[in-house]
């Protein structure tokens, strides 16, 4: 039964305008700060949980989020005082939209969104590792949404330090999360765990948390996010705590019953849920990775890991690789969190300028940009093996590598002549010539189609007309069209404009096929025109209208 909430206190400075929620040792209050103007969310101690270690516990809580508060993905915290009813408060940022625990009950979960709210969340943890701090209760209720739409990590108040616990765990612990199956109650000094996302080496009697216990939790939590259920939960079977503790230290996965999420994405998800922790990944960026690698299959731009600019070096055991399927972290810096390879084979000629964005994926191809030129045919390499494998087992062997094809310039007076004596009949000369100079069969240049009809090369590329993927979303004054792209490559990106305000519209970009018009009103329509913009060309716009 849940409790009446306390009394919000009478704070300088503010003004109280709601009940947030209520804890097992606190509630937050919504209040208005006078100055600067906005909206806070205050956290306060219960009159009745004054004790030292409470206190205590209080006091490391603010201290842990000010040393965190700066990285985007974590909840920024103001202020920590004592009100005049003598009871410890904070004011931190107050984070407008649902939980992930809200979403997950009444939405389905986008793989896109999942991965990259997962990448996200990684960055917020990695960044809370590498100053000395165990979360020790990830899960989606303390994932919050900002004003902006992103997670932000909250309730650091059962963290530890990485060497020594803040609050020690012992055997009370597992008798707190016990009672709440048998209504008893726990002892007043036992800290606090969520057992559906906890890893099996917390049930132990002297639990010994390590940076792979939050990675089990964060893994937990985006296993959560895409099943609507917690990742050991059977429907239609009993679900209570020692239910879920058995089946959680054997490593019994329910199995997700989603038929849109790949393969590649449930090894990731059991690898970072393994129950023997030295089988999970070895830190919050190796995971984060592992999902960035799984963008990249599916045709996505992978989620920036945002951690600061520390060095981090992965824990090396002897006589041990580097598992295929995971990358480890060299070095780590702000945005820049991914080491920059050696470039793999390249097309003969002269060196391209190097690309500002250096963030890449250890195993994947670097992509060389090419200027865009009139007249002339792109050239550009094949692989025979998929984005997800070349990602996974580093650049393509030799052997994988097919022979580059080019085509030659057709000069401004061919295109002239084609014009005007009909272009097949020339088209098809110039390739057999092309063909020739090469070496080659000059008909296996062609496609089937094109051998049939005389008429377009196999080189010629058709980008595809991207699709409006769902309902358009509004959202205040913004309206969200969603569209994607039916035939994914690495690079693609997509082309935009309002269509219905005039022609001196601007031409956005998006990476992710999330279209974002400011300024919609209600009783207006608002046309975009979309396109897929491939190695300097562009698709057929698509045109969607909201409403239509």
């Amino acid at each position: 039964m849940r409790r009446i909430s306390s009394t919000p206190p009478e704070l300088p400075g503010y003004t109280f305008i709601k009940v947030l929620g209520s804890g097992g040792f606190s509630d937050v209050f919504l209040y208005e700060q006078k100055l600067p103007k906005r909206r806070v969310a205050v956290k306060v101690l219960l009159t009745e949980e004054l004790s030292r270690a409470n206190r205590a516990a209080f006091v490391a809580e603010a201290n842990l989020m000010a040393q965190l508060s700066t990285h985007p993905y974590i909840v920024t915290i103001y202020q920590a005082d004592v009100a005049g009813d003598d009871r410890p408060y904070f004011v931190m940022e107050y984070c407008s939209g649902p939980s992930l625990a809200e979403r997950y009950k009444r939405e389905i979960f986008p793989v896109v969104d999942a991965l990259r709210t997962g990448v996200r969340l990684s960055s917020a943890v990695a960044t809370a590792h590498a100053a000395g701090i165990l979360h020790r209760d990830i899960k989606p209720a303390n994932v919050l949404t900002n004003d902006y739409g992103w997670p932000a990590l909250t309730d650091f108040g059962i963290s530890s330090a990485v060497e020594d616990d803040v609050l020690p765990i012992h055997t009370s612990t597992l008798a707190s999360a016990l009672a709440q199956d048998t209504g008893t109650g726990g002892t007043g000094q036992s800290v606090g765990m969520s057992v559906p996302w906890s890893p099996p080496e917390m049930f132990e009697d002297d639990p010994a948390p390590d940076v792979r216990s939050d990675v089990f939790s964060l893994a937990a939590t985006v296993y959560t996010i895409l099943a609507g259920q917690t990742p050991f939960e059977l429907r239609g079977h009993s679900n209570g705590t020692l239910d879920l503790i058995g089946r959680i230290e054997r490593g019994a996965i329910t199995p997700m019953s989603r038929d849109d999420i790949p393969r590649s994405l449930l090894a990731v998800l059991h690898k970072g849920m393994a129950s023997n922790r030295n089988d999970r990944f070895s830190s919050a960026v190796d995971f984060a990775r592992a999902l960035q690698r799984v963008e990249l299959e599916l045709g996505y731009s992978p989620t920036t890991i945002d951690v600061p600019n520390l060095h981090i070096e992965a824990p090396s055991r002897p006589g041990q690789e580097d598992d295929a399927d995971e990358t480890r972290a060299r070095s780590v810096a702000t945005i820049q969190a991914q080491p920059v390879l050696p470039p793999p084979v390249s097309v003969p000629g002269p060196s391209p300028a190097a690309s500002i964005d250096e963030t890449q994926v250890r195993g994947a191809p670097r992509t060389i940009a090419q200027p865009e030129q009139a007249g002339e045919t792109i050239v550009r390499r094949r692989v025979t093996t998929p984005v997800a494998t070349a990602t996974e087992t580093g650049p393509p062997a030799p052997e994988e590598i097919r022979e580059y094809e080019t085509t030659r310039k057709v000069s401004r007076t061919n295109k002239i002549l084609i014009g005007v004596s009909g272009g097949a009949v020339l088209v098809i000369a110039a390739v057999i010539v092309a063909g020739l100079a090469l070496g080659g069969n000059p008909t296996e240049s062609l496609s089937p189609s094109a051998k049939a009809s005389g008429g377009d090369s196999a080189l010629v590329e058709t980008v595809p007309v991207p699709t409006l993927a769902g309902v358009p979303v509004v959202t205040g004054t913004e309206l969200i069209f969603t569209v994607t792209n039916p035939k994914p490559k690495a690079g693609d990106s997509f082309r935009w404009r309002v269509s219905n305000r005039g022609n001196d519209e601007a031409l956005h970009q998006s990476a992710d096929g999330v279209v974002t018009v400011p300024g919609y009103a209600a009783d207006t329509t608002i046309c975009v025109e979309v396109t897929v913009a491939r190695a300097g060309k562009l698709s057929n716009p698509l045109e969607a209208c909201y409403p239509r």
